[in-house]
């Protein structure tokens, strides 16, 4: 039994595999495809796709992942939302989008962005599941969320996606929700955080940039050190102190971190093993800024003396010995540069000490000079670089430091000190001593034994510190140096005591000599001592820095006596300030005495925030002890250092306020305190102290208890305030009014507490005392003396900092009123910008934010703005970012407040400021960076206006005409803005608000413009006209193109905004029919803008605004009687509508029948509106067409378009389209170097135009020729335009006529004989080219292209193409079948059949066809030379042979040539070649075949004047090599077996071919004649021949002339013959030309030469042409090669090699009797070089099929590589001509030989008669007119 489907609740699924699906009903499915499930049965689901919900179908389950999800209705549709966290779903379109991009830009191989996008989507799927696993604690999670948002942001910038803008929780933000202001500050800040990430991220090859930066901008850095093991053979235990050092100023910077290391090779204590962590904390700026900083290293063992010393009993132990030192440069890693990863170990390599009096400090140096080698010995140390305080790194780094880390302090303050950081530590460097040895025999070995006593002399137990990470111990034991006089300790401790037994306690340092002997040294003693007090008498600390202790002598047991020492000095400036009589005494006191043989030496640095050293500060904290000198301490706290009052800042305060207090009843202190505390805040405003704000405020809110402080703070304030307003002298006040922020905090502070002391008593005093305060503040902005002038700036500046505390105890609306007085005493144009900016911190405050005080301050606000923004000179940038800013925080408090509340304040926005800021915006640059912030705030302002303010605005107007203006100007600047948005273009958000509230203004504008512009007398065209190009610009801008996006951003927008683009279109629709009879005016105008909008491909908006056009045309036809402006506009702006990329099919099907269904109720117009629609339905065809070409890489489609467009528009008569494209198509002309087209196109538009002085109309204008303002300038313009292009394309036959055209006009109309001279010159250089510079013939391909797939322009239709100069067919072929890859190559030549015109795919068919020579009647009788007649046998022409042999009657094997007929196709084109494109239709084609005798007549005749030819040449050029001719004549003279003519014989002169064939007897007797003539011809040859053979080749040539005998011989017996005339030259005077030499010859026929010969008078109507076949042998090809290509054997040898030139010589002359003419021969001309083929015949013989090879290859043998002559005469049957494309000889150019030989004239004749002879047939009565061609097809050789 079947499962049954059930149906399931609504569920979403992903599909996690691929399903390919065999067919319906299977869905197939894509990984990541979003499905909608709705029944299920067993293993399948059957649902639908969600992008795609057409396909429908079963899957199976286990290929789906269901996940959960929310419905979300808006805009009338059901979203489902998946149920995750917001930013995971934005992850996922994130990489949907991503995903389509990566793909894309694998396809186009830009691999490195590939692989960047590739690396950002993995990191974001791994991230993804990260966030899904929701097992991240909070913080992480925080973190990780930071670090998706980032990389979204980035990566979307990269790939240039819309920017996304986030509130601080990187949520995305909701427009709908967020003020425009608010939404403005999001972008802007979001842009420059991408901005600072993509430079992190492009620096990431220079050193560490982010880190850099980062920590840069914190005060405080901390180093982390991990001593990950120490490597040193010692063998005794050791302690190392590792501190920073600065090399410089040879100085430690640091505490020690002291590690306590064992003789076993590990840490003492064990546990500590993996644990040695240290951070280096404290560190400012400028310690990043040293110049360097190392990290050392010094390592002291502890044993005996010397460490050979065996370690038993007798030796001394536990003496601290120096041992060595390890240095490492960190100062890249300090200052950012280099990479400082938490893994990595460096090794830092151990010094040892060598010899004594190295000093360890010394060594330090030393050691960073040369790097010595360390074998191996050394410190291995992971470091790293954190930012921030020792608190901070414990929260950034929990995993590096923690509650064990060690922190080892800079010695001295951090830079900035934090508040809550109590300190009491006293740093001891034992510095350096001298010892006098005394009675000893060697120098001493000293230690220092130091330790803290009190005043009883007794030890401070664990007081002393030997570094960090290690326990304080009673007493300190120095280094101990070998018999040194003078040792260099240089060693730090630190002495910690409680802060109260700070001033009974002291340092004492006893000096003991060690012995290196167990025995010795227990009976040593100390031998001296010192000491130091740590507090003056005066209470102050020690001062910092050195200090010279007098070592005292003596009783070693009075020396631990304190009573006896503490009398003595202790320091040598102490000693010389008592005087010297101690010295004398010294032995008396106490038993001790002061030595002057020895000196010790010490520095000192206290690091306390409860000690001072100042006595001034001290004395002023202690005020009570001597009151009598209370007013010099109060008066010396100005010059106590900073740092030491804030150490101190909160007793500092309640010694002056407690002073304050408890002289309340005088005033004798109250302005020393009040100046004090003027200071103290000064201080704390300085940065170094900036963190101290905090500590300020706590105590003024915990701890300040002063209830009268406020009355005298008031009087003293009060009384600065007068004195200055007076223009008298008062130095504080720039000062108090800096600090006047905290003075009312103070002044607040103690109403407050007096408030709550005595319940609210003398608030009435207060108050008034509180105006009082502020008048006097009023009455210093009023005074005009100009010392005034800065305290008035400061007074700005600092008066809004106060008013968050005077709100609390002062009413907020006599406040505000007091602030009204404040800046309305300010002179009008006085302090304008730093008004703005006061006027922005209050707006800022929470005094704004209440009704009340708006109402009162917002008047003055608005008017100080309105005179700033309306000052007509050039501001400064500074003063507009002022306003903006100002106008901007206004709105954005507006936004966020009831609307009630802010009615009244935004219509005075809108009242005082709109028409301003729209003035602003308009009048600035488009690149001001200052524009978004005004179109910003503008629109903010139309965003907060209701329905009731436009009203309102719109009645503020006085007159229409003032209406008007402001509505035009709004109109132009919201297309402007449309147009050119001055937000980044990823703004996508933006954009779309802004598009929003212009929207909606359009429309509440276009409600005025109904109820006030509308009626007759009130109607306003320009008014109306700028509307609708606004709501046209609106409609089309690119942001609202919704089809032009990503399915993502498509959906995005259409959820958020819809499709803007219907509601305005509707309302433009509704707008054009209330025009009434107003429409007139807008037609044409209107027109384009209309078609733009009905263009945008949405249904909906077309199918209601093409209505309009019908509309439109109605209107125009009522009025006019036709709609021909209406229809002119529309083909002008189609065009361009279409060119730039609207429009589509469905447009011309909807455009046809929507008007076509209008038009039904007016029969009347039925007609012309069909016809209307039908050309516009042919103009879309073609222009759709154009444009799917334009993008094409075929330029021949875009060329063949547009020339259909051009073809079209002049059908319809519209010249300046037809213009428009003329030039187009020259550009894609020039593009190719197509100069030849390009000219021809370039004349169609010469003949529009008129030699005449008219004033050219507009349509014929082109932009290229602007200046051209007559017909006749622009014409000549175009003309030496086009003579240009000629000239490069070598046309210069054509280019000739144009000058022609043009010396007339100067010669004979405007009189200008300078140019006719230039023009003259310049025809004379064309004439000369045409002679002497060689050109190429362009070969002609015929093209077909058969079958349904090809476009409709080429579908089933043969062209004819114009090659390139020695373009191959092959190439040819090749680069057209790349333009269709998919279309087959046709194998045949013959015209396919049906089957395949209608396959759906492509075939083509290519094929070299012959150009027929046009009858140029001009050349008729006369003896042309060849170069001028070979430009007319390529150019010019219209008809085109294709010639193939085939077979008929029965073939026999010894001779094929009785049975080869040719079978010739023509081909006519529908314009001649070249013209203006490089190939045109074929209109007409026909076939004519050619029987195997006339086909022996061609060949014959091509022989007879290939001989001729070549004679021409060698008579011409002395310098000419030999060979060619050798070959030549040595192939006819000496055939090899059935070579020559022998095969014609034995054909046709035969009894049985003259029996079966008796009509033939006329060709054969001109077979027979030919053959004669080739006698004479060969003689001249071989004469020339022997002239010029050099003697190697002589035997050859003497064969030759023998064979030669043989042949003459045989067939002047056989028919007849033949003699070359005598003639003279008679011009022998002037230089030889052989065709002037020859011009004097009468036309004499072959019969007056040799009667004998009978030639017919008559020729068949069949044309005939013959053609000499060439000599070599050639291997057989396919079938299909040969029919392509001419398929005479001899002609595919031609196409495997290199072209040659070619050159031959031709006349054309009048239809006579078929005898060769005199005048012929004149035709030959002395410049060879022309080597072209003479192809003129419309009928050239085709040459065989491959199957005559056998045969052929007996001639090939007999006639070597022989460049065939031909003699062609054709009647007007159309025929093609065969393919001799590509011959070109292999000769060099032949330089011409035309200036006078000097040899006799006598035996010149003969040779210049050869020189010009031509064959060529003239009919006997010469009454049948034949046109006479000459083809010569040249071969490779």
């Amino acid at each position: 039994m079947m499962a049954r489907w059930h149906k399931t609740d609504k569920k979403t699924g992903v599909a996690i595999y691929n399903f390919k699906g065999t067919g319906i009903p299977q869905l197939p499915l894509q990984i990541g495809d979003v499905v909608c499930i709705f029944e299920s049965c067993e293993d399948w689901y059957k649902g639908y796709l969600v992008r795609h919900k057409g396909s429908e179908g079963i899957f199976p389950k286990s290929f789906i992942h269901i996940k959960e999800v929310t419905a979300e209705k808006k805009r009338h549709t059901e979203n489902t939302i998946p149920a995750e966290i917001p930013l995971v779903q934005e992850v996922t379109t994130t990489l949907w989008e991503w995903g389509s991009i990566w793909k894309q830009l694998y396809v186009t191989n830009k691999s490195e962005r590939f692989q960047q996008v590739q690396s950002m989507m993995y990191d974001l799927m791994e991230w993804r599941s990260q966030l899904l696993s929701g097992t991240l604690p909070k913080d992480e999670l925080k973190e990780l969320k930071q670090k998706v948002t980032s990389k979204i942001d980035y990566g979307n910038k990269i790939l240039e996606l819309d920017l996304i803008v986030r509130d601080e929780d990187g949520n995305i933000l909701d427009p709908d929700k967020t003020s425009v202001i608010s939404l403005f500050h999001a972008h802007e800040e979001a842009t420059n955080k991408i901005a600072e990430r993509i430079k992190e991220e492009m620096s990431k090859d220079q050193p560490d940039y982010a880190s850099y930066s980062r920590m840069s901008s914190s005060p405080t850095h901390s180093l982390y050190v991990f001593v990950r093991n120490f490597v040193c053979r010692i063998g005794e235990d050791a302690e190392l102190f590792m501190s920073l050092y600065d090399p410089q100023k040879l100085q430690i910077i640091s505490e020690n971190y002291l590690v306590r290391w064992g003789s076993k090779g590990f840490p003492k204590e064990i546990d500590m093993l993996n644990n040695l962590k240290v951070v280096f904390t404290d560190l400012g700026n400028k310690d990043l800024s040293r110049d360097k900083i190392y990290l050392v290293c010094q390592i002291v063992r502890v044993g005996t003396m010397e460490l050979k010393e065996s370690n038993s009993k007798k030796y001394t132990q536990g003496l601290r010995r120096p041992f060595g030192v390890a240095v490492m440069d960190i100062t890249d890693i300090i200052k950012g540069k280099a990479e400082c990863d938490e893994e990595k170990q460096h090794f830092i390599p151990f010094q040892a000490v060598m010899a004594e009096n190295d000093f360890l400090h010394g060594l330090l140096n030393k050691v960073t000079v040369s790097k010595g080698d360390s074998g191996g010995q050394g410190l291995w140390v992971t470091v790293k670089m954190l930012v921030g305080d020792v608190i901070q790194t414990r929260k950034d780094y929990p995993h590096l430091v923690d509650r064990t880390t060690v922190v080892a302090r800079k010695l001295g303050f951090p830079e900035i000190i934090m508040p809550g950081d109590i300190r009491n530590d006293i740093y001891i460097t034992l510095l350096y001593g001298d010892f006098d040895k005394y009675n000893k025999t060697s120098q001493r070995n000293v230690e220092v034994i130091m330790c803290v006593c009190d005043e009883e002399g007794k030890v401070m137990p664990n007081a002393v510190c030997l570094g960090a990470g290690d326990k304080p111990v009673s007493e300190y034991r120095s280094v101990l140096y070998y018999q040194v006089k003078q040792p260099r300790w240089m060693e730090t401790l630190k002495v910690a005591v409680p802060i109260e037994d700070m001033q009974r306690i002291h340092l004492r340092f006893m000096f003991r000599h060690r012995s290196s002997q167990e025995s010795k040294d227990k009976g040593e003693k100390n031998f001296a001592m010192a000491y130091i007090r740590l507090m003056k008498e005066d209470g102050t600390t020690l001062q910092d820095g050195l200090h010279d202790l007098l070592v005292l002598k003596g009783d070693s047991k009075k020396m631990e006596d304190a009573s006896a020492y503490l009398t003595l000095p202790s320091t040598r400036q102490h000693l010389e300030n008592k005087g010297a009589t101690i010295v004398r005494n010294s032995s008396i006191i106490g038993g001790l005495s002061v030595s002057s043989r020895d000196a010790f030496y010490i520095s000192t640095l206290v690091c306390s925030t409860k000690l001072t050293q100042n006595v001034g500060l001290l004395g002023l904290l202690k005020w009570r002890m001597k009151p009598e000198l209370l007013q010099e301490n109060l008066e010396k706290l100005k010059i106590v250092d900073g740092e030491e009052v804030v150490k101190f800042l909160q007793d500092t305060l309640d010694a002056l306020f407690n002073i304050m207090m408890e002289h309340s009843h005088s005033n004798e202190y109250d302005i020393l305190v009040f100046d004090a505390l003027i200071y103290i805040i000064g201080l704390i405003a300085d940065r170094k102290f900036q963190h101290f704000n905090t500590v300020l405020e706590a105590y003024i809110q915990q701890h300040f208890s002063a209830t009268l402080a406020y009355k005298k703070l008031m009087t003293v304030l009060k009384t600065y305030l007068d004195t200055s307003s007076r223009g008298e002298q008062c130095e504080p006040i720039l000062r108090t009014l800096k600090a006047l922020e905290y003075v009312f905090k103070f002044i607040v502070r103690s109403r407050t507490l007096f408030s709550q002391l005595y319940e609210g008593k003398e608030q009435i005093e207060f108050e008034e005392s509180m105006r009082r305060l502020f008048e006097s503040i009023n009455n210093l902005m009023k005074s005009q003396h100009k010392t005034a002038i800065l305290l008035q700036v400061a007074a700005l500046k600092y008066i809004p900092s106060v008013l968050h505390d005077v709100e609390m105890v002062f009413d907020a609306k006599l406040l505000s009123q007091l602030l009204y007085e404040f800046y309305t005493c300010i002179p009008p144009v006085k302090l304008q910008k730093q008004k703005v900016q006061s006027m922005k911190e209050i707006v800022r405050s929470n005094l704004f934010k209440k009704q009340e005080c708006r109402d009162i301050l917002l008047p003055v606000i608005t008017k100080e703005l309105k005179e700033l923004l309306e000052q007509k000179d050039d501001q400064q940038v500074q003063e507009k970012k002022y306003c903006v800013e100002l106008l901007n925080s206004i709105l954005e408090v507006l936004s966020c407040q009831d609307p009630a509340s802010t009615y009244h304040h935004i219509q005075e926005i809108m009242v005082q400021l709109l028409r301003i800021v729209n003035r602003t915006v308009i009048t600035m640059g488009r690149n001001d960076p200052l524009i978004s912030h005004f179109v910003a705030c503008m629109t903010a302002i139309l965003n907060q206006m209701n329905n009731q303010h436009y009203s309102v605005y719109i009645e503020t107007f006085q007159t229409s005409t003032e209406l008007v203006d402001f509505l035009m100007e709004t109109f132009i600047m919201f297309k402007d803005l449309i147009g050119k948005n001055v937000y980044p273009s990823d703004w996508m958000a933006m954009s779309m608000v802004q598009n929003r509230v212009f929207l909606r203004a359009i429309n509440k504008f276009a409600e005025t413009m109904n109820q006030k512009f509308l009626e007759h007398m009130n109607f306003e065209v320009q008014l109306w006209n700028n509307y609708f190009h606004l709501a046209v610009a609106f409609i089309t801008q690119d942001s609202l193109q919704l089809e032009n996006f990503s399915l993502a951003k498509y959906n995005k927008i259409q959820n958020k905004y819809g499709d803007m683009r219907r509601l305005i279109g509707f309302a433009i629709r509704d707008m054009w029919y209330k025009l009434g009879q107003n429409k007139i005016c807008f037609i044409p105008g209107m027109v384009g803008p209309i078609l733009e909008m009905t263009l945008i491909p949405e249904v909906e908006l077309r199918k209601a605004t093409i209505p309009i056009f019908f509309d439109m045309m109605l209107c125009e036809h009522q009025r006019t009687g036709d709609f021909r402006k209406f229809e002119n506009e529309i083909i002008l702006k189609l065009d361009h509508e279409v060119e730039g990329g609207r429009g589509d099919e469905h447009y011309m099907q909807l455009f046809e029948s929507i008007l076509k269904e209008c038009v039904s109720q007016y029969p009347n117009l039925s007609m012309p509106v069909e016809n209307f629609v039908s050309l516009v339905k042919g103009l879309l065809e073609k222009l759709l067409d154009y444009r799917t070409v334009m993008n094409d890489e075929s330029k021949d489609n875009r060329m063949s378009c547009t020339v259909n467009l051009l073809n079209f528009y002049k059908r319809i008569n519209r010249e300046e389209m037809y213009i428009r494209y003329l030039y187009k198509l020259r550009d894609l002309h020039l593009d190719c170097e197509n100069y030849t087209e390009a000219a021809y196109t370039l004349l169609l538009h010469t003949w529009l135009l008129k030699w005449s002085d008219e004033q050219c109309a507009p349509q014929v204008m082109s932009t290229e020729f602007q200046c051209s303002q007559t017909y006749r300038s622009l014409k000549e313009n175009l003309y030496e335009k086009i003579i240009e292009y000629f000239d490069k394309g070598k046309m210069w036959e054509e280019a000739i006529s144009l000058c022609k055209e043009l010396a007339e006009q100067y010669e004979k109309e405007v009189f200008d004989y300078e140019l006719l001279s230039q023009n003259l010159i310049q025809q004379a250089k064309f004439y000369e080219n045409i002679m002497k510079i060689l050109r190429p013939k362009p070969d002609y391909f015929a093209v077909g292209y058969y079958g349904q797939g090809f476009p409709t322009f080429l579908r089933n239709k043969v062209f004819i193409y114009r090659g390139k100069e020695y373009e191959r067919r092959e190439d040819f072929q090749a680069q057209l079948m790349s333009q269709f890859p998919s279309a087959e190559k046709m194998n045949t030549t013959s015209a396919p059949g049906e089957d395949v015109k209608n396959s759906p795919g492509q075939y083509i068919q290519c094929f070299t066809v012959q150009p027929v020579l046009e009858e140029q009647p001009k050349f008729k009788n006369k003896a042309v030379p060849d170069q001028i007649i070979n430009f007319y046998k390529s150019n010019n022409v219209q008809r085109f042979h294709y010639s193939r042999p085939v077979r008929k009657g029965s073939v026999d094997p010894e001779n094929e040539f009785a049975s080869m007929w040719i079978e010739r196709t023509s081909f006519v084109t529908a314009y001649k070649l070249p013209g203006i494109l490089r190939w045109f239709e074929v209109v007409s084609m026909s076939q004519t075949t050619i029987s195997p005798l006339e086909n022996a007549i061609e060949t014959m005749s091509l022989t007879n004047e290939k001989i001729l030819m070549m004679i021409n040449q060698y008579q011409s050029d002395d310098n000419l090599p030999i060979n060619p001719l050798s070959m030549l004549l040595n192939g006819i003279v000496d055939p090899a077996v059935m070579g020559g003519f022998a095969k014609y014989e034995k054909a046709f002169f035969t009894e049985e071919y003259i029996r079966d064939h008796p009509e033939d007897q006329e060709k054969l007797n001109r077979l027979k004649d030919l053959i004669a003539w080739q006698i004479p011809f060969l003689g001249a040859g071989i004469k020339i021949h022997e002239r010029r053979v050099s003697e190697n080749l002589r035997p050859f040539h003497d064969r030759m002339e023998e064979c030669f005998k043989h042949l003459k011989v045989k067939v002047e017996k056989q028919y007849g013959a033949r003699e070359l005339p005598d003639f003279d030259d008679k011009r022998v005077g002037r230089p030889r030309s052989m065709l002037r030499s020859y011009r004097q010859l009468s036309v004499i026929s072959l019969s007056s030469m040799n009667s004998d010969c009978s030639t017919p008078n008559k020729i068949t109507s069949e044309s005939f042409d013959l053609e000499v076949v060439l000599p070599k042998p050639v291997k057989a090809e396919s079938e299909e090669t040969a029919l392509q290509i001419n398929p005479h054997p001899e002609v595919k040898m031609r196409r495997s090699k290199k072209r040659t030139k070619r050159s031959s010589v031709v006349f054309a002359d009048e239809r006579t009797a078929p005898d060769i003419s005199l005048s012929d021969m004149k035709s030959l001309s002395r410049k060879c070089e022309f080597m072209s083929d003479t192809n003129l015949s419309e009928h050239v013989v085709a040459p065989q099929k491959t199957s005559v090879l056998k045969q052929m290859s007996s001639v090939s043998r007999s006639m070597p590589t022989i460049a065939g002559l031909t003699m062609s005469v054709s009647t007007m049957v159309p025929d093609v001509a065969p393919d001799v494309a590509s011959h070109r000889l292999s000769h060099p150019v032949f330089p011409s030989t035309s200036d006078g030989d000097k040899k006799t004239i006598k035996k010149k004749k003969v040779n210049q008669l050869l020189r010009t002879m031509r064959i060529s047939k003239v009919l006997e009565d010469g009454k049948q007119p034949l046109e006479h061609h000459f083809k010569s097809s040249s071969t490779d050789l």
